[in-house]
């Protein structure tokens, strides 16, 4: 299969097409899976640890200043996580689309250092989430969560019709993902491809009480 390029992302993500490598083959691999994870705008479930999460103030929430820390940490191998669908193919690639405006990084940060975040692709007014993480063991316990929850507020201001999350898993189920049938996401990324949402996270943000 062809090799991620910029200009193949869009078309492929503006079709429903996502790329990930093959942990076996080492290949590009372009997936549409049925059905399809989404989480509704509307319906992010916030539990009482993470809203205490949200107001304590630990995390800075910041957008766009530091992708390429960001997606690396994603591609990382962890404990528990020691194969990654993520290689240097896809981080230069997705590299180039946020020089390009069209891929966001949200990064939550604490006393200085990036200890969570997630990243994902912009096409109209949908936002399609690609990998998030998160460092524990520097203090960035629920920073991913907690990043969500300011993408969700962000997308919800900026006239975004569509969360993409791909896949499901309990976890996100969780937090309110649900899955849909293809034909049912495609069309409603086809309304979505009909506007342009406007990515408003370009300032740092911190909880209410935390300058």
């Amino acid at each position: 299969m062809q090799d991620p390029t910029p200009d193949l992302l869009i078309r492929a993500y503006s079709r429903g097409i996502f790329p990930m490598v093959d942990r076996r083959s080492g290949e590009v691999v372009w997936l549409s899976p049925d059905p399809r994870g989404i989480l509704p705008l509307d319906g992010l479930r916030v539990s009482k640890s993470l809203a205490r999460a949200v107001r304590s103030g630990r995390f800075e929430i910041r957008s766009n200043g530091a992708f390429g820390e960001v997606i690396r940490e994603c591609a990382a191998a962890r404990p528990g996580r020691w194969e990654t669908w993520i290689d240097e193919r896809l981080v230069d690639a997705y590299t180039r689309l946020h020089e390009m405006g069209l891929a966001h990084s949200v990064e939550a940060w604490r006393d200085g250092e990036l200890v969570g975040g997630l990243y994902g692709v912009q096409v109209g007014a949908a936002f399609c989430g690609e990998s998030m993480f998160s460092r524990p063991e520097r203090g960035g316990t629920d920073a991913s969560k907690v990043c969500l929850v300011k993408l969700v507020e962000w997308l919800r201001g900026g006239g975004f019709q569509l969360l993409d999350t791909q896949f499901t898993s309990p976890h996100l189920e969780r937090l309110g993902v649900i899955e849909v049938p293809r034909d049912a996401y495609l069309e409603r990324l086809g309304e979505a491809l009909r506007r342009w949402g406007d990515w408003p996270g370009c300032s740092a943000w911190a909880p209410p009480g935390r300058s």
